[in-house]
């Protein structure tokens, strides 16, 4: 499970002295204690790998969003702490589709679904997500998607 590489990868960077991972590798489990806090009262329950990875996808979309506005902002010191925060972040999710297999998948769902437009995008984007979640991140499959049904 993917609560345990994490777990493990703290006391591994806690002993190696690892202070910029050990601070990373909190602020995970701190985002995922969160996310499980949130879910009490939801009538539905997720797969603990499904969870965490949508966790550690959003983590990692902030941090992308983040690097852009200093990096617009002259500010490359700050920019360069958040690239390091997601090569951190990113260890702990699965392995992600290739370029060519996402879309390979993307294009078998839209044919399955009989997709033809971007009327459909809603559709295909949550057929993607329940079939692909972990596999891939969210705004990767929406450009995908959107590419495919526009062309």
């Amino acid at each position: 499970m993917i609560r345990d590489d994490i777990k493990t990868a703290l006391v591994s960077a806690m002993k190696g002295g690892d202070k910029e991972s050990t601070a990373t590798i909190r602020l995970i489990q701190s985002a995922i204690k969160n996310r499980d806090i949130e879910l009490r009262t939801a009538s539905t329950t997720l797969d603990d790998d499904a969870l965490v990875t949508e966790v550690l996808q959003k983590m990692i979309k902030q941090r992308r969003e983040s690097v852009e506005l200093y990096r617009k902002g002259n500010r490359e010191e700050l920019a360069a702490k958040e690239e390091a925060e997601i090569a951190v972040i990113e260890r702990f999710l699965p392995a992600q589709l290739s370029e060519e297999d996402a879309r390979a998948a993307i294009q078998s769902i839209i044919a399955e679904i009989g997709a033809a437009s971007m009327k459909d995008m809603g559709r295909v984007m949550g057929e993607v997500k329940s079939r692909l979640g972990t596999q891939i991140e969210p705004a990767r499959a929406s450009a995908l998607v959107k590419a495919a049904l526009s062309a």
